[in-house]
């Protein structure tokens, strides 16, 4: 087929807008690692754009090596992984029983978890809430709280509506109880829903600082991007960082020490950051394959 003039200008503009706005989103992240990848008191001179001019390690060393960090990267995974397990369990099973027509008072179930979408009693409020029930510097306080998504209860409850009653019926004939349909026939069907979910979920656990900042106190429970809007917001704790990498580094040999004394806060700065952007970098692609899936994987014929 032909492609007239107009068509391919198009073509061009398009390919010319959209390599632009991929650059835009990409070279913040390019910057970022040319400077954690370059001798901190070298990048003070200015003039790295796209990659380091004094190649070096050591500010990655010193994070990935720091007490604090290591603690904050690890509780970061532990809420990770136990809140989105949590949260896609309890409210998968909440929308599930919701998706029945015949469930007494749905629509009125449905108004009392819209109400707190909506509305919200406050910081304050919440704050004595989370005391009372014991979660102040706790690990729960990760957990807890949100382990029943509204938003997420409301699209699960449309997506298990569309599931065919004949799958449903098909199972019970054959003697399936609600639990086993749930888990052996609802959630193979919903895994392209289910990943999108989850993704979504442990991005929100990864990204999320404001708990970490206000509810708990004790410094071996922080996630990792509570540690690093610290460092990034204090200056004296991106300044402590740097002196204890500079005592760890005196016990070591001479090489390293030296190494160490290039080190600046800014370069440790884009360190933390690096460190806490990429583990959602590798999962986006490992999950990019159930977005491409169709909406039901099999089907029943009426």
């Amino acid at each position: 087929m032909k492609i007239s003039r107009g068509e391919k200008a198009f073509g061009v503009f398009n390919t010319i807008l959209l390599s632009l706005l991929a650059f835009s989103t990409l070279y913040p992240f390019v910057y970022m690692t040319a400077l954690a990848l370059n001798e901190g008191l070298d990048s003070l001179k200015g003039g790295i754009y796209f990659w380091p001019r004094e190649f070096t390690w050591i500010n990655i060393k010193t994070v990935v090596t720091n007490p604090l960090v290591q603690d904050a990267f690890f509780v970061s995974v532990s809420r990770t992984i136990i809140g989105t397990f949590a949260t896609v369990f309890i409210t998968g099973i909440c929308a599930y029983a919701l998706s029945f027509r015949r469930l007494p008072y749905r629509k009125l179930l449905m108004i009392y978890f819209l109400i707190p979408m909506l509305f919200s009693g406050g910081l304050i409020p919440y704050y004595i809430q989370l005391r009372d029930l014991g979660l102040i510097d706790h690990f729960l306080v990760y957990i807890i709280p949100g382990v029943l998504n509204i938003w997420n209860l409301i699209v699960m409850r449309s997506f298990f509506e569309n599931i065919p009653d004949s799958l449903i019926e098909a199972a019970e004939m054959d003697g399936a109880n609600p639990f086993t349909i749930f888990w052996r026939i609802v959630i193979p069907i919903s895994m392209p829903m289910i990943a999108a979910i989850s993704l979504f979920t442990a991005v929100t656990h990864w990204n999320s600082w404001f708990d970490g900042a206000y509810f708990v106190n004790e410094m071996n429970l922080k996630p990792l991007q509570t540690y690093l809007q610290n460092i990034l917001m204090n200056a004296d704790a991106a300044q402590n960082l740097r002196q204890g990498s500079a005592s760890v580094s005196a016990s070591s040999n001479a090489a390293v020490a030296a190494a160490s004394r290039t080190i600046t806060p800014m370069a440790l700065k884009m360190a933390v950051v690096i460190l806490g952007t990429i583990p959602v970098l590798i999962i986006y692609p490992l999950l990019q394959r159930y977005f491409v899936k169709g909406v039901l994987i099999g089907g029943v014929k009426e």
